[in-house]
């Protein structure tokens, strides 16, 4: 807990811990993880994409490899323990087995995925698909807000963009994935931790409006072409589609506006959606039906739009047998796990297309995430740790 207080210092912003991929704020928190790392016996080292890892050796020669993943980069105005805690307490387990001067059947590598939430850049979930060789060329052409591009970043931070293919993990070397995670429906069900046996689907968009902007004073209401107003009306119409179609979920989470005076039209709105669903059919379903919608406002406005998937994933099944497992090293660590399905784009649906994978949540205090009031009981992170210690110790 004292680690999580620790690295929320770290921020690239004076009041808010924001601490995007690839940044100053980064590299501190690398260099103060690698330091607990090599406290508990790990091996420390960074690959291509700038994924930190830290490697904790088997009891035999040629054996195969468990990672333990999370991330430390952050969404902005966040909370101190959406992706730290889960490296924490990875970084916990395998203190415990350095202590017993213990080596296991497998190697562990607990890693620290770049840009998983991809705040700076998009697509999210950076070093996972580059661990996996699942990223795309294209993807390294990806700018951030100040024109940088991804691969210049990766460069910049000490990566090698030319290489990710020969660092990317072969399916046949891993034994298999392990991700902790918070939770933010476990309280509500008074339950110490959650077992995710399931991914829901996610398709990231980003949306133009094109209007026409104009005098706020010398225009008159029929003549003009609101960027913005036609924003509110698709905005809307996502919350519709969502409050009608159960288990659908949909955010407009970014909006930037042109030219953004105070005594100007909107010109042009861009703005981020967000959309979730267990059922990849359910989901294509409603995103072809907004789609639809926001073609339809955008003429009846004499707007132009403009609709580009910036990223998709399908739903994903959680390996049942890795799922086994971990649910017996919770009992045994004496709790009751609850099942579910997380809503969340985990690095363990990118895994979980390579590997044996398995998933571990942490109650967030009123289900609260990826903002500042995020908050963990001290108790369900030892159960956490315990766990951890009784699946590492199964293998």
């Amino acid at each position: 807990m004292a680690r999580c207080d620790e690295l929320a210092t770290l921020s690239c912003d004076a009041h808010t811990l924001t601490r995007p991929a690839y940044m100053p704020a980064m590299r501190a928190a690398h260099n103060r993880v690698s330091s607990w790392m090599r406290a508990a016996g790990m091996t420390v080292y960074e690959d291509a994409a700038g994924n930190l890892v830290g490697s904790y050796p088997a009891n035999r020669s040629a054996a195969r490899t468990l990672i333990i993943g999370a991330h430390l980069d952050t969404v902005r105005d966040a909370g101190r323990y959406n992706g730290s805690l889960g490296l924490l307490v990875a970084i916990a387990a395998v203190e415990a087995l350095h202590r017993q001067e213990r080596r296991l059947a497998a190697a562990i590598d607990v890693v620290a995925f770049a840009n998983t939430e991809g705040l700076r850049f998009a697509p999210a979930c950076t070093g996972s698909l580059a661990l996996t060789g699942q990223l795309p060329k294209d993807a390294l052409y990806a700018q951030d807000e100040t024109g940088v591009s991804l691969e210049a970043a990766i460069r910049e931070f000490g990566g090698d963009p030319e290489h990710l293919a020969q660092d990317a993990r072969r399916p046949e070397d891993l034994l298999g994935y392990l991700e902790v995670q918070i939770g933010p429906t476990l309280e509500a069900q008074g339950q110490p931790l959650g077992l995710v046996t399931a991914i829901a689907g996610a398709t990231h968009a980003q949306l133009t409006l094109r209007g026409t902007a104009g005098h706020a004073g010398a225009l008159p209401m029929n003549l003009r072409h609101d960027a913005l107003a036609g924003a509110a009306q698709l905005i809307l119409a996502a919350e519709k589609i969502a409050q009608t179609t159960p288990g659908l979920v949909a955010t407009i989470g970014q909006l930037a506006l042109h030219p953004n005076a105070h005594n100007v039209i909107p010109g042009q709105v861009r703005l981020s959606l967000d959309l979730r669903h267990p059922d990849d059919d359910l989901r294509l379903q409603a995103l072809n039906d907004l789609q639809e919608r926001a073609m339809a406002l955008a003429q009846q406005r004499g707007l132009q739009l403009t609709w580009e998937e910036v990223q998709s994933h399908p739903a994903c099944t959680l390996t049942p047998t890795f799922c086994a497992r971990l649910q017996q090293a919770i009992e045994s660590a004496g709790c009751t796990p609850v099942a579910l399905t997380s809503g969340t784009l985990h690095d363990a649906a990118i895994l979980a297309t390579f590997t044996n994978s398995a998933m571990l949540l942490v109650p967030s205090r009123s289900g609260l995430s990826h903002q500042p009031s995020e908050a963990v009981a001290p108790e369900a992170v030892a159960a956490a740790i315990a766990a951890v210690g009784r699946f590492l110790e199964s293998l």
